[in-house]
């Protein structure tokens, strides 16, 4: 890999690390000098769905426009939907969404060659 590739890696892992990090180390600082939840700041508790909510909105828009990745994404998403509704866990309904929409573009493959 060239030097460039290496230089914008290296940013980007850091950059990811504060983010991460700066975060964690100002709420543990607040709650060593209060107790309880009612020290955590109210932005705190906003920015985590918020941020949630745009992966979420970047990742449902399928890469190629077609009718067959809209489809894959939409039973995708449902079953996300539905394995959650049904475990309230995070992995499996993430799994299930995968594989759902794995099938489908497979299946479409197999059936169009």
């Amino acid at each position: 890999m060239s030097l460039e590739l290496w230089i914008a890696v290296v940013v980007s892992a850091l950059g990811t690390l504060v983010l991460r990090v700066v975060p964690f180390l100002m709420m543990q600082r607040r709650l060593d000098q209060t107790e309880g939840h009612s020290a955590m700041p109210e932005w705190l508790v906003i920015l985590g769905p918020l941020m949630i909510a745009a992966v979420m909105g970047v990742a449902i828009v399928p890469v190629n426009q077609s009718a067959v990745s809209w489809a894959a994404t939409a039973l995708g998403l449902i079953a996300t939907l539905l394995v959650w509704r049904r475990t309230r866990s995070l992995g499996w309904p993430v799994a299930a969404g995968v594989a759902v929409f794995g099938a489908v573009v497979l299946l479409f493959t197999a059936l169009t060659t």
